[in-house]
């Protein structure tokens, strides 16, 4: 399903620098003071990660394909997938992809990064960002582990394990944000692998159809808010 398009972009007078003043109801995110993405790196960890780690419970399942504000998402209809934080259930609601990433580590971005948007039944949203690089030769003489997309075609949508995007490790950068696209609300609880994976190519080249260009809202300072880390 193709939305109608927004009216912001990535570029010129509707990219990021303007985007609160696109609208008042774009306006409102300036208010918030720790916008998101921002770079994850060992030396801006202020805590160790001490409480439970995340808990994922990620099923197969049927995903509708949507295009909209400026990206390809992936849309549970049905509230199957789930992860656990603190105690509380958050379910799945979107999966969608920036080109390059928006996160950095260390100052580098990969080439794509997904976006696990969670909500728990009181409205508060935790989102699970997965940073990848694109399997080419040199990936294959390393053996590096790569994501083999697997997913069966069920009309209207297609039907997969979002688990199979995950990485093996579950170590983690956690902070809060906010949303990465107008009107950039917080705050947002982010989880961040440190673990880069490695996914097809093919699968990017599809996704590039259905995505503008550098989709990856830059950088935003830490104005001295808390990043923790798990091992």
């Amino acid at each position: 399903m193709i939305h109608l398009t927004t009216n912001w972009g990535y570029e010129g007078e509707r990219g990021p620098d303007h985007w609160h003043e696109l609208s008042p109801r774009f306006a409102c995110g300036i208010d918030f003071p720790w916008q998101s993405p921002i770079d994850l790196n060992r030396k801006n960890v202020s805590k160790i990660f001490s409480e439970e780690p995340l808990k994922f419970f990620y099923q197969s399942e049927l995903f509708f394909e949507e295009i909209f504000n400026n990206t390809f998402h992936f849309i549970p209809p049905e509230k199957h997938s789930y992860l656990v934080f603190s105690e509380k259930k958050y379910y799945l609601t979107d999966i969608h992809f920036h080109l390059p990433s928006e996160h950095t580590l260390e100052q580098k971005h990969t080439p794509i990064e997904f976006h696990f948007v969670h909500m728990n039944e009181e409205g508060h949203n935790l989102v699970v960002g997965v940073l990848f690089e694109i399997a080419d030769i040199q990936t294959l003489i390393e053996e590096k582990p790569m994501v083999k997309i697997n997913w069966q075609i069920q009309a209207p949508g297609v039907v997969f394990n979002p688990a199979l995007f995950l990485p093996k490790k579950k170590s983690f950068y956690s902070y809060i944000g906010s949303l990465t696209t107008p009107p950039t609300l917080g705050e947002i609880q982010w989880f961040v692998m440190d673990q880069v994976q490695t996914v097809q190519k093919e699968f990017v080249e599809w996704l590039k159809n259905s995505i503008v260009p550098n989709n990856n809202r830059p950088v935003q300072p830490l104005n001295e808010r808390e990043i923790w880390y798990r091992e």
